[in-house]
């Protein structure tokens, strides 16, 4: 589901048992290193952002962020926030499920209007 969007970037929200932000560029580079500069800072500028509110709000274990594209060659991010009581931790969302989760998500939708007016 898409949250946000401006000229160079759109958010959407990964279904998933933890907090699970992706961001896309607008238009397709197969690369990082192909986007202008523009939308690098703004992805650099969204990824402190999302980070910190993460942070701050779910008190995670850790933050991944990752940046694939083998299955998907359109430059975008992945940023999730881990606990020690989802499935896979310490392993990557993709690695092998370690346990069933015990995590409970609570309120995505009161983070998403906060990190949306934090967006502007």
């Amino acid at each position: 589901m898409k949250i946000y969007e401006n000229e160079y970037v759109f958010i959407e929200i990964e279904p998933s048992e933890i907090p699970w932000l992706k961001i896309f560029t607008q238009k397709q580079y197969k690369e990082f290193s192909q986007c202008p500069i523009e939308v690098k800072q703004e992805i650099w500028r969204l990824l402190d952002i999302i980070e910190k509110e993460m942070i701050l709000f779910f008190n995670p274990a850790k933050i991944n962020i990752a940046s694939f594209g083998n299955y998907v060659p359109h430059v975008h991010f992945h940023i999730m926030a881990r606990f020690e009581e989802d499935s896979f931790f310490p392993e990557p969302m993709w690695g092998k499920k370690q346990r069933e989760c015990t995590y409970k998500m609570e309120n995505l939708d009161h983070f998403v209007k906060k990190l949306i007016n934090l967006l502007g």
